[in-house]
């Protein structure tokens, strides 16, 4: 079979931030983890277990939320940049093919 040529003509500025978002919120998932272990190993230094642990807790959700948010802007921004450029340059031509 053979391909056939499309072209990218324009990208959804909301879709492409939603993407971005999931995208973020997955990174702020990890790296909350990471903050609330650094967090957790410095409360136990200081003899605060159960403070650390709470904000370990607020600081895994907040990274979340963080990385959501900065996401679905930072995506917004790919989105509406790309769709300037696309004026100057015609656009992404992908070739796809069918299977059966």
């Amino acid at each position: 079979m053979a391909a056939t040529p499309y072209m990218i003509k324009q990208f959804g500025v909301v879709s492409v931030a939603k993407f971005f978002a999931v995208f973020g919120l997955i990174w702020g998932f990890f790296m909350g983890i990471f903050l609330a272990f650094g967090i957790g190993r410095m409360a136990s230094v200081f003899g605060a277990q159960m403070l650390g642990l709470g904000a370990g807790i607020i600081g895994l959700i907040l990274m979340m939320i963080l990385g959501a948010v900065f996401g679905f802007i930072a995506g917004a921004v790919v989105a509406v940049i790309y769709n300037i450029v696309l004026g100057a340059t015609g656009g992404i031509e992908m070739d796809l093919e069918v299977k059966m």
